[in-house]
């Protein structure tokens, strides 16, 4: 047994995601990213002495829909609670968040994993203000704050410490990212700090069940960056064990250009922050109705969906699965089925062609101006032999994204729409034959897969114009029958 192989790693994670509320959790101050700093402030985000905060009840609703989408039980009688630590970022001292009635508890999320799906089980979900941010880089003397993003309205979703690799930890953040930004509660931009993850990560005997000391790295801001952290901190704590030392529990900092870890302070316990329910927010109840509103504002579910789309439209479940990869490509599949029912083309032209174009182009579907009913003429002029897919796909599709004309216009106008004119095709197939004697040849005596060759330089001859399926009968009777004329 290697030294790695001797202990089991244990792992919980804690992801905050900013929601997509236009105002912040208790005031009207904008919530939006990139303003100047210091600018959606006002006396209430900055707690000055008589403001009087106000619940965002959009937050509330992306709260209780995430927690619905997480299998979470949801709590009905809710209050929020004042904790207390001084941070230069946060202005009033404390955080507003909830301590013992988070808005949602239990669930799971599902992930994948070597050996099937595994289902992460949740400790909760609740809804916190945000603090704002200390900027170090901008001068060499002193540190910046900018407090735009004090009070902007997160939720925390916490695991309980069930993951056992940084794999599935890697797993569960893609999951996660992916299903908030699909029922629209929060972008998921980690780059923009929508997203952000806290691991605590500890080690133990493999066999042992009491849970070793635990280090929490904060404020990973990429999932590339959880996955790496997690590994190296693996490394250090078993280097530790292995040399006799003792593991501190403490809060530690990732460092993305050496890839390490560093430590920030010892951790504090939760008495530390002397949690009290806030005397300036009452208490807010949910009733069933209103729980039972967001339930059925949920769209369908990614997993449910490609499962859908594999019983009633027959695709793979590589099709669907990629189709349901994010909500706007799902929707604009969805868009194009109403005027096309072929969704196994669909998805091929989707997966293919279009999704190259938009990768080339760095746009997602959601951008895409094509118009489903567009695609879907296009998609027909294929099927019905007007164009062919290579000749529809490099040369048609690009000018369809780019302006509002037909297919079948923009084919006419380039002169590219399939002939299958069996004069003007034998001409075409005659010159093929005629220009390879040597390989007529080899076809003869056997070598019957060159018939891709010959249709391949009529292609050529054509220009792309000539049918493939008019042209590879011709050929066949042709080079069957050494009838050239």
């Amino acid at each position: 047994m290697t030294i790695a192989g001797k202990y089991e790693v244990v792992i919980g994670l804690e992801v905050h995601a900013q929601l997509q509320t236009a105002s912040k959790l208790f005031s009207g101050d904008s919530a939006s990213f990139g303003a100047s700093p210091n600018t959606h402030i006002s006396p209430i985000t900055m707690g000055h002495p008589g403001v009087l905060p106000r619940t965002n009840r959009k937050a509330i609703e992306y709260a209780v829909k995430m927690g619905l989408a997480c299998h979470c039980e949801i709590e009905e009688d809710n209050y929020f609670a004042r904790k207390n630590y001084f941070y230069p970022d946060l202005p009033k001292g404390y955080q507003v968040t909830q301590h013992t009635t988070p808005v949602c508890k239990g669930g799971y999320v599902t992930i994948n994993t070597p050996t099937g799906k595994k289902n992460i089980q949740l400790n909760r979900i609740h809804l916190e203000e945000d603090a704002g941010k200390s900027i170090h880089d901008l001068d060499e003397n002193y540190t910046c704050i900018d407090l735009n993003r004090a009070g902007v309205p997160l939720i925390e979703i916490v695991t309980e410490p069930v993951l056992q690799s940084s794999e599935e930890a890697w797993q569960y953040v893609t999951v996660l990212r992916k299903l908030v930004k699909w029922i629209g509660v929060c972008d998921g931009n980690m780059e923009e700090g929508s997203l952000r993850c806290d691991a605590n990560i500890s080690i133990r005997l493999q066999g042992e069940k009491k849970l070793g000391t635990r280090v929490e790295v904060k404020n990973l801001n990429s999932i590339r960056n959880v996955k790496k952290a997690i590994d190296y901190e693996v490394e250090r704590m078993i280097a530790i064990v292995e040399s006799g030392g003792t593991i501190i529990q403490q809060t530690r900092s990732f460092d993305a250009g050496n890839d390490t870890t560093f430590a920030l302070r010892d951790k504090e316990e939760a008495n530390d922050y002397r949690y009290f329910a806030d005397p300036d927010l009452p208490p807010f109840h949910l009733t069933k109705d209103f729980i039972k509103t967001m339930q059925v504002s949920l769209p369908s579910l990614p997993e449910q969906l490609a499962t859908q789309y594999q019983q009633e439209f027959g695709l793979s479940e590589y099709d669907a699965a990629q189709l349901c990869d994010e909500k706007a490509t799902a929707d604009y599949f969805e868009s194009v089925t109403h005027f096309c029912k072929n969704y196994k083309a669909v998805a091929n032209w989707m997966l293919g062609p279009i999704r190259e174009y938009l990768n080339g182009n760095n746009f997602s579907f959601d951008q895409l101006s094509l118009h489903p009913e567009v695609l879907a003429e296009l998609i027909k002029l294929v099927e019905e032999g007007q164009l062919n897919f290579s000749v529809a796909s490099s040369r048609i599709l690009p000018s369809l994204i780019n302006g509002k004309r037909s297919p079948l216009q923009v084919a006419e106008e380039m002169d590219l729409l399939q002939v299958s004119d069996s004069t003007e095709l034998e001409i075409w197939v005659n010159e093929a034959i005629r220009s390879m004697p040597d390989k007529v040849a080899e076809y003869k005596k056997g070598k019957k897969n060159l018939i891709g060759l010959f249709v391949g330089e009529v292609k050529k001859i054509s220009k792309g114009k000539a049918d493939p399926r008019s042209v590879k009968t011709l050929l066949e009777q042709k080079l069957d029958e050494n009838t050239i004329i």
